[in-house]
Order: structure tokens, then C-alpha cells, then sequence
């Protein structure tokens, strides 16, 4: 109970640096459960849900799909579902697309009822429909709602509403995130269907890998397209949204960890150094090696374990509350709950186990010594001259940075610590105004070099062609096609967007340096990102074709563009024509600002909202970027503030004899500022690099449609040196009173 009490009263004396070392210890496990939580809840959430709707391992695209063709794939499918596709205008405002799912027996990618009936295959009577859609266009349970499609006309009664698994990620067809009031997705039963069906696509599950499943298919039958799970654009969409936060959520909670590791020993090295007297004392009147050592253990076990405890506990809660909300917005799942898993208790156990390994280094040695010697106080750290100090330059340097150079070589840990704390400080600056900046230049790329246009029309599938040139002729504007393809080389396939249009100045292409080229006439242009994910260049050819059609295409690629928002292939009308397909536009671009209303328009984008939509989606990772300044700046005031306490404490003595030979207040006050500064200088030099490479780690989980160039911005270092000199200078300055206060005779007496 003695040595407890001790313990207490040692703690509240250097209630400081124990503060210091819980919230690093707290923050680091904070911040790492919170954001781990937040992403092991999005893949929990989502593989629950994925398997609670029996989410298809793969999609067979074909024309159609007879029982013949399924027999053959049913001997090496564990399961198989046909359906229909069909794009359709539902009969309301601005007459909104709705994809129509005709069910065959919905047992694979299941509806998901979030209100109403559960999914039936064989009413025919009625409908159930995207609950974000029908939300935006107050649709309820009991509502009709017609759709029309190839000619047809079918008006149905909602029985449900719910998400699918396969719309987790919508993209609009006239903005970078879901307008779901213009778009949504509807599931009926195949009888609905007005005349003979033809089953599009096949849903499979299979228990082989994917490699192998496709070569069992294409050894078995002709068909247009393969899709696996990990390609579709909603998993794999969703997937790259979790491996960005993964990312973040790996990086820099390890430094926290670190330099809690590191101020941990600086601050129980001092406490045991200034507790040498007592120690030898408890050794004289009988207590044992090992009990001291637990004695001393339990200063870092319990701060550390108080901070872990808190974290392990908080971090999960709190911060997924902070990130669910806007990524709701984008993607549609029907519950966002934060995750757990048993690597955060094992994270924090290791943060505790280790404090006490680190602990245990600083007062071992200490207690291997007789009481005898114990009761001696230390001897200080001795050094040899070294190269500089022999040289003619150390007689030109200033008392300041000679005394500085020797303390430093006498305290090379506490040099060390310092430094690695600044390092992770700014390297975590570094990489959140990184990634900032390369979201704020992909905004400017995209909306300022690359778009010139005012308003974006898109264009009704009934559109009157005759109304369209009137619209074109009248607004200055211009046609383009926008379509999603699928493209398939070297053994790799994805889905891009492919854009046709004009020679119109509403439009300007791009290189890697943001410099404006022109795509020639007859070239097929390649997205530089996307030339690089499939390791091709100018000259090598691809296969391609427009999503829902059958007619695949060999392209050459005659050019490289650089994109920043979508990836694909860009090419002229003409080219387009050459290769066997037609000019279909999709949109109308337009300089001037388009408000009225026609029947052959969609609706309308403006620049403006298309800019507010990039806002949106990039909500979550700005927010992660804040998450991260906040905490780097929490890590440079602990441990600065850490580092002059443990170089005020350990000078003490020397700064006594300073004040008897008479030297002022400023003097010394210098004398630790620019120890301070120069171990600031040297992190911040060397966490720059680090930066660098933090940004790159976070911007590659960015996912496949941005393209981004990482870059180090003087505007960021100056920004990074301001914040990180300033708490530098702002923690010495708090220590004048110290200084003032200093009692020089007991601080001479403790050597007698």
C-alpha cells in the first residue's frame, strides 16, 4: 500500500507527462479501432447483406439464354437464376429511367424489403421498387406506377420497396453521384412480361474460382460477356470506398503507437534517474528487485491501459457516426452499423503489454544495482570529442549551439524521440494536405481545363430529333454519346465509360500535365490509368463493346488522354462510325444556362451542380483529411510538449549553474528554444519524404476512376513548417516561468 500510494503521489507530481502518455496511448487505439471499426462495419454490413440476398458470384451476359444453354452450365454451377434486364421511362416527371428486373425465380440477388411484401416471382399484378427512387418521387406502398419500354406499356402496383444487392452503387448517366430521382430499379415477376421473353442475363453461384469457372464456360458455350463478383460496379465501387478507409486506418494510428512507445521510456527513464535516492532507499530497508520493478512497471501499465481501454471503447462508437452519414448519400445499403473485430482488443493489448516491455528497459539496470551505489546519484553522460568538435569550425560556433551539440550527443534518446515524434507529425500534415490538394486539383481539372460548358442536357430515349436541333441550334450546344462499355485484354475486363463527341471548344482533352491536346481524327484514345492498369500502349489493340449490345469491337489505340474523374475511351463521331457502330447522342453540351422545358430533355445539369456533386462523394475522404490534421496536431503538441519537460527536467542542473554564473532567463530560455527548433528542423526534414509516401498509400486506395498525380506543394511544407515551428515555439515559451522559478540550490545539492 506504501509503494501504491508512492505511485500516486509520483503521478500527480508528473501528472503531465502521464496525461501526455494516456491520450497518445488513447488516441492512437482512438483512432485506429475508430476507423478500422468504421471500415470492418462496412464489410461486415455489407457481406451480411450480400449473403443474406444470396448475392450472385457471377453474371452471364448473352442475348438470350435458352434451357439448353442453362442445363450446360448448371453441371458446373452450384445455382443459377434467369433474367431480364430492360432499360424503361416510368410515367413521371421528366419521365426517370428504371432498370426492370423480369424474374425468373429471385433466388439469387434477392430483393431486400425494407417495406411492404417480400419479393414474389409469380404476382403478376405487381411491382417492387427502389425505395431511394420511389422516396424522391413520394411513391408508397399501393401506389401504381406505369413503365414503358420497346413499345410496350405495363402499369403495376407497388407491392414493396427495398435496395438490391447489385444497385449498392448507382452511377447517373448526367452526374458523378446517384440522382435518384431520375434513376432507379424495379423487380417483376417473368410472367409480367408483355410478349415471349428473352432472358438476357444468367446469375450464377459457383464454389470454383473464378478462373476456372470461366474456362468452364467458355469451353461449354457461346455467350457476349463474363462478370464476376469482384468486377461488377457496385461491389467493386463499394470495395474501393473500404479499402481507402482501410488505408487510412492503417497509416497513422502506428505512429501514434510509436511515439507513445517513445515518450513511455523517456518519461519512466527520468522518473527512475530523479528517483535513484528513493529507489536505493526501498532497496535498503528490505524490499526486492523484482517488487521495485513491478513498482515502477505499473507508472506506464496504467496510463497506457486507462488510454487503450478508452479507445478500444470509443473509437468504434464515435468516429463510423462521423462517416456513415455522407456515405449514405452515395451508396444505398438498408443499415450502416460500425463493425468490430478481435484486432483492436489484440492492437490494445499489445499497446498495454508493450508499455510494460518498455517500462521494464527503464529501471532495470537500476535495479541491478547495489543499494550503495543506488544511494549515488548518476553520473552524468560522458562523451568523446568528435570530428566536429576537433575541427576549426567548432571555435567559430556560438556558446548556444556548442552546448546544444553536447547535450544533444549525451542524450541521444531524448534527441531521437523528439525527432521521430516530429517526423510523424508532419508526415501525417504532409499527406492530409496532400490528398486535399489533389482532390482540390482533380475538382479543377475536371470542371475548369476539362469542362467549358454551362449546362448538361440529357436526352429522353423518345427524344424528338427535330425538337433536339432546335435545342442545339438555339443554345450554341453540342451532341455527345455517353455510354458504359466493357472492355476485355490481356486476360483482364472492366467496365469504363466511353465518350463521343465533336469537335466543339465545350470539350478539351487532356495529357498527364494538364496541357491541352486534340484527339485525331480516326484515333481511339485510352485514359492514361486505365492504359496502365492493363499494361497497354499506343499500337496495342482492345475488344470492346457498348453494355447491352451484342456487337463487340476490335479497337487499335492510337492515343493516351489523361482523365481525372472517369475512366475510358474517348473518339470521334466519325471513328465511332468506322468501327461499325452508330452516333446515338446522349446529351447535349451547352455554353449558355438552360432552364426551359421539353419533352425531349431529360433533365439538366449546370456546372455548378455537377461541382456540388464532386463535394458530395469526396465528403467522406475530405473528412478522413480533417480527421488527420487534427490528430497530427494533437501528436506535435504532446510531444513537444513531452520532450520539454523531459529536456528541462534532465538540464536542470546545468541550467542551475548557468543562473550562478550569471546568465539571464532569455539566455536559457534560448538555449532550450533552439534545442527545440533544431530537432524540429530535423523531423520535419525527414517527414517530408514520409508525407510523400503516406499520401501516395492513401491517394492508390482512391479506387480505379480517379487519376491523380501525388506531388509535394511548397504551399503544404510552408503550411506543415508554420503549424509544426509554431507549437515548437509556442510550448518553450511556456516554460519562462519554469525557468524563473528554477530553485538553483536544491537543484547544485542533488549531486552532493
Amino acid at each position: 500500500m506504501s509503494l501504491a500510494r508512492k505511485m500516486l503521489r509520483d503521478i500527480k507530481i508528473n501528472k503531465t507527462q502521464f496525461i501526455a502518455i494516456f491520450l497518445m496511448a488513447f488516441l492512437g487505439i482512438f483512432a485506429y479501432c475508430g476507423i478500422c471499426g468504421e471500415y470492418y462495419g462496412l464489410v461486415q454490413t455489407s457481406d451480411a447483406y450480400y449473403e443474406q440476398t444470396n448475392m450472385a458470384d457471377g453474371w452471364i451476359y448473352n442475348s438470350s439464354f435458352d434451357n439448353v444453354s442453362v442445363d450446360k452450365i448448371t453441371k458446373f454451377a452450384t445455382e443459377t437464376d434467369r433474367q431480364a434486364v430492360v432499360q424503361s421511362v416510368c410515367d413521371l416527371e421528366n419521365n426517370p429511367d428504371v432498370k426492370l428486373h423480369f424474374v425468373e425465380k429471385g433466388t439469387i440477388s434477392k430483393f431486400y424489403s425494407t417495406e411492404g411484401e417480400e419479393f414474389n416471382a409469380s404476382d403478376e399484378d405487381g411491382v417492387w421498387l427502389d425505395c431511394r427512387f420511389a422516396e424522391k418521387r413520394n411513391l408508397k406502398v399501393g401506389d401504381n406506377v406505369t413503365f414503358e419500354f420497346n413499345n410496350q406499356t405495363i402499369t403495376k402496383e407497388i407491392r414493396g420497396l427495398g435496395y438490391s444487392p447489385e444497385y449498392v452503387y448507382e452511377s447517373s448517366p448526367n452526374s458523378i453521384t446517384p440522382d435518384f430521382s431520375q434513376m432507379g430499379f424495379a423487380y417483376l415477376s417473368h410472367n409480367v412480361y408483355p410478349n415471349n421473353l428473352d432472358y438476357d442475363t444468367l446469375l450464377v453461384k459457383y464454389n470454383s474460382s473464378d478462373g476456372d469457372f470461366k474456362k468452364k464456360l467458355d469451353d461449354s458455350l457461346s455467350y457476349l460477356s463474363f462478370t464476376k463478383k469482384d468486377d461488377h460496379l457496385s461491389v467493386s465501387k463499394f470495395a474501393d470506398e473500404m479499402t481507402q478507409h482501410k488505408m487510412m486506418g492503417d497509416v497513422f494510428p502506428i505512429v501514434f503507437i510509436l511515439v507513445t512507445f517513445l515518450s513511455l521510456l523517456t518519461t519512466m527513464t527520468r522518473i527512475v534517474t530523479l528517483q535513484r535516492t528513493q529507489i536505493g532507499i526501498l532497496k535498503a530497508v528490505g524490499y526486492r528487485d523484482n517488487t521495485i520493478i513491478l513498482h515502477y512497471i505499473c507508472y506506464g501499465f496504467f496510463p497506457v491501459l486507462a488510454g487503450a481501454f478508452l479507445g478500444l471503447v470509443t473509437g468504434p462508437v464515435i468516429i463510423p457516426r462521423m462517416f456513415y452519414p455522407t456515405m449514405a448519400a452515395t451508396y444505398s445499403m438498408p443499415v450502416w452499423n460500425p463493425g468490430f473485430d478481435m484486432s483492436f482488443i489484440y492492437i490494445a493489448a499489445l499497446m498495454v503489454v508493450s508499455s510494460v516491455f518498455v517500462t521494464y528497459l527503464s529501471c532495470r539496470r537500476i535495479s541491478k544495482e547495489n543499494p550503495a551505489n543506488t544511494l549515488r546519484p548518476k553520473a552524468p553522460n560522458t562523451s568523446s570529442n568528435s570530428f566536429i568538435e576537433r575541427s576549426n569550425l567548432w571555435r567559430h560556433l556560438s556558446f548556444n549551439l556548442r552546448w546544444n551539440w553536447r547535450d544533444a550527443k549525451r542524450n541521444k534518446f531524448r534527441a531521437l524521440m523528439a525527432i521521430v515524434g516530429v517526423m510523424g507529425c508532419v508526415g501525417l500534415l504532409i499527406a492530409a494536405f496532400g490528398m486535399n490538394d489533389c482532390m482540390g486539383e482533380l475538382k479543377t481539372w475536371e470542371y475548369d481545363d476539362i469542362s467549358h460548358y454551362e449546362s448538361k442536357l440529357l436526352l429522353s430515349s423518345n427524344a424528338n430529333p427535330m425538337e433536339l436541333y432546335y435545342i442545339l441550334n438555339d443554345t450554341n450546344g453540342s451532341f455527345i454519346m455517353q455510354q458504359s462499355i466493357e472492355i476485355k485484354t490481356n486476360d483482364m475486363e472492366d467496365t469504363v465509360t466511353l465518350l463521343v463527341s465533336n469537335n466543339t471548344d465545350l470539350i478539351s482533352y487532356t495529357n498527364s500535365n494538364r496541357e491541352p491536346i486534340e484527339i485525331k481524327e480516326g484515333n481511339v484514345s485510352m485514359s492514361t490509368k486505365l492504359a496502365q492498369k492493363f499494361n497497354l500502349s499506343i499500337g496495342d489493340r482492345i475488344q470492346w463493346h457498348i453494355v447491352g449490345s451484342d456487337d463487340w469491337v476490335t479497337s487499335k489505340i492510337g492515343q493516351i488522354h489523361a482523365e481525372p474523374v472517369s475512366q475510358g475511351l474517348i473518339m470521334s463521331p466519325d471513328t465511332l462510325e468506322d468501327q461499325g457502330l452508330n452516333f446515338t447522342p446522349t446529351n447535349i453540351l451547352t455554353p449558355e444556362k438552360f432552364g426551359e422545358k421539353f419533352d425531349s430533355i431529360k433533365s439538366v445539369s449546370s456546372i455548378d451542380s455537377l461541382e456540388k456533386s464532386w463535394d458530395q462523394i469526396t465528403t467522406s475522404a475530405m473528412m478522413m483529411v480533417y480527421v488527420v490534421i487534427v490528430v497530427a496536431v494533437a501528436l506535435a503538441v504532446l510531444v513537444l510538449y513531452n520532450l520539454e519537460i523531459l529536456s528541462f527536467t534532465e538540464m536542470e542542473r546545468e541550467i542551475a549553474t548557468l543562473k550562478v554564473l550569471g546568465f539571464k532567463t532569455k539566455v536559457l530560455r534560448k538555449l532550450l528554444l533552439t534545442q527545440n527548433l533544431i530537432f524540429t528542423a530535423i523531423g520535419f526534414v525527414l517527414g517530408i519524404p514520409l508525407g510523400f509516401y503516406f499520401m501516395t498509400l492513401m491517394m492508390n486506395a482512391a479506387g480505379d476512376s480517379l487519376y491523380y498525380i501525388p506531388k509535394l506543394a511548397w504551399g503544404n511544407i510552408l503550411l506543415s513548417a508554420f503549424i509544426t515551428f509554431t507549437i515548437s515555439i509556442v510550448v518553450n515559451l511556456l516554460f519562462s516561468d519554469k525557468i524563473n522559478d528554477l530553485n538553483m540550490v536544491e537543484a547544485l545539492k542533488n549531486v552532493e
